[in-house]
């Protein structure tokens, strides 16, 4: 049995509306929890998962919806929340790296020349 199409495209429509907000509801908590740690300590912090859960919850949201689409006979439904899966993983992806790089700094630069200098020693010409 096939869906109607007006119907599918009114349904991913209503869903489509519902996500955006709570998308950046979870972009803007993420860019605020961010805030707080302008003045950060030498130490590195350890990555904290709470964004990559978040990124990640809603991405697995916005596949069951796309899964029931599918399943209720909307492809064209299906096909822009599969879509919107794909952008949520990388969002996902991104707020990983963005830890994982804020908990492992790179170290500091060697400095140059101190490396060859001899102590105490002088050459006059």
């Amino acid at each position: 049995m096939r869906g109607d199409g007006f119907a599918g495209g009114c349904v991913s429509l209503i869903v489509l509306l519902i996500e955006i907000p709570v998308a950046l509801l979870l972009g803007s908590a993420s860019v605020l929890r961010g805030w707080d740690r302008a003045d950060e300590q030498t130490v590195a912090p350890p990555v904290d998962w709470v964004p990559v859960l978040w990124f990640g919850g809603f991405t697995l949201a916005v596949l069951v919806i796309a899964v029931i689409f599918l399943y209720s006979a909307h492809p064209l439904a299906g096909a822009v929340q599969l879509l919107l899966a794909a952008v949520a993983l990388l969002l996902t992806i991104h707020a990983w790296h963005d830890q994982y790089e804020r908990a492992h700094p790179p170290p500091p630069p060697a400095r140059a020349g101190m490396s060859h200098a001899r102590s105490g020693h002088v050459t006059h010409r």
